[in-house]
Parts: structure tokens; C-alpha cells; sequence
């Protein structure tokens, strides 16, 4: 992908279409439990860990993750019983490269990589490209390759065979979420941010704020062992 786009400036992972049924929900059940952030994270952590996992893996960033996060979205209207989480959003995080990954809510659903050469759209059922030739032009010899995986469970029996690593385990899933997560937090904080990727911590300005959000009190007797 490298080799067909020239260096990637900036990719899109757009979280689809917004939540359909009004301005509020009566309970806090089946579908609507996402809106609430005693629960989930809304669309962004919805779809959007499903998105950030494939821009993560594209960028080699599989173990690590942005150096900065910046979100803006529209406060959902406050009314009984209304849900939290804004519907229409966008989330903008840079990493060390400069490689910016845009993560909104108001596009189409699926993974837009843009290079110095145009770019590539994929979701799970297509492909297009600014130029045919993209597709069509065989990728250079020096091109970085990804894993192909055509069936994520039997790639899992097969590294427990194997004793390999499978192509999304446990940590990329870890990482993928965490960028969700990192979003969520500048969404709420209303407030630009600087992330460590190594220590997992926020830095700078309204740190402390932003690592207190990392994770909640847990209800007794469960507890989490370092």
C-alpha cells in the first residue's frame, strides 16, 4: 500500500451513519445501551474500533498508538432521559511521523488512506481509488507487505498450533480500542491532548483530568491485579 500511494499522510476511518430513532431513549437497552458512557463509548467505539484497527495496522502501529489527540462534536440535546454521547463527531489523532488518522461520523463507512499519489477507499464488502492504476499496478518489490488473513478464527487454531502470533490478537485489540478510547476522552474533556504511546499515560495540559478517565472504580469485591 505504501509502495502504491507514496508516503501516507493521513488516513480516514469514518464510524458510518448515525444513530437512527430521535433525540433521546426511553431505556438503556439492547442497541441504545452504546449511547451511554456508563456502558460503551458510542459510534466511536463501536464501529470505530473495527476501522482504527485496519489505519493502526496499515501504519505499522499495531503495539503502539497517536502522541495527540484533538476531538470536536455536538452535544446531544438534554432532555429526560436523553443519552450522552454526541452522535456527530470528529476526532483527529497524529502520530510521532505526522500521520494524521480522522476518525468522524458524518461520511461513509469504511477506511480512506490518502498518499502523496491519491488514495485508496475499503470497507468490508469493496475497494476504489482516486486512479485505476492504483489497484491494477502490481505493488513494487520494496512495498511493505501486511499479513493476509482470510478468516480471523482459523488464523487463532492455527497459531495455537503454530505457536504465532495471529494476526489481531489480544494487544492489537488492546491498541485499536485504546484510540477509541483516547477520542472519547478529548470529546469530553473538550480539550486538546498529548499521549505517551509507551507508558499509556496522558502528558501536558489537563493530564491529570485525562488519566483519571482511563479507567473507574471497580465494584466490590472485583479487582484488576497489575
Amino acid at each position: 500500500m505504501y509502495g502504491r500511494l507514496g508516503k501516507l499522510s493521513k488516513i480516514e476511518a469514518v464510524v458510518g451513519a448515525n444513530k437512527q430513532g430521535g433525540p433521546f431513549v426511553k431505556e438503556r437497552v439492547h442497541d441504545d445501551f452504546r449511547w451511554w458512557y456508563e456502558y460503551a463509548g458510542g459510534k466511536l467505539t463501536a464501529w470505530g474500533a473495527r476501522h482504527n484497527d485496519i489505519a493502526q495496522w496499515a501504519l505499522g502501529a499495531d503495539d503502539s498508538g497517536p502522541v495527540h489527540v484533538a476531538a470536536v462534536g455536538l452535544p446531544p440535546v438534554r432532555t429526560p432521559n436523553s443519552f450522552q454521547i454526541p452522535e456527530h463527531f470528529t476526532v483527529t489523532c497524529t502520530y510521532a511521523d505526522g500521520t494524521r488518522l480522522v476518525t468522524t461520523s458524518d461520511a461513509p463507512n469504511g477506511n480512506k488512506f490518502e498518499g502523496e499519489k491519491g488514495w485508496i477507499f475499503v470497507d468490508r464488502g469493496r475497494i476504489e481509488a482516486s486512479e485505476p492504476k492504483l489497484l491494477e499496478e502490481p505493488v513494487p518489490k520494496d512495498a511493505v507487505r501486511l499479513a493476509r488473513c482470510g478468516h480471523h478464527m482459523l488464523n487463532f487454531f492455527s497459531c495455537v498450533r503454530s505457536r504465532n502470533r495471529p494476526v489481531s490478537d489480544a494487544e492489537v485489540g488492546h491498541r485499536s480500542a485504546t484510540v477509541c478510547l483516547l477520542g472519547n476522552i478529548a470529546l469530553r474533556l473538550g480539550h486538546e491532548l498529548t499521549w505517551d504511546p509507551v507508558s499509556e499515560r496522558f502528558t501536558g495540559a489537563r493530564a491529570a483530568e485525562a488519566n483519571a478517565m482511563l479507567s473507574r472504580p471497580m465494584r466490590s469485591p472485583w479487582t484488576l491485579e497489575a
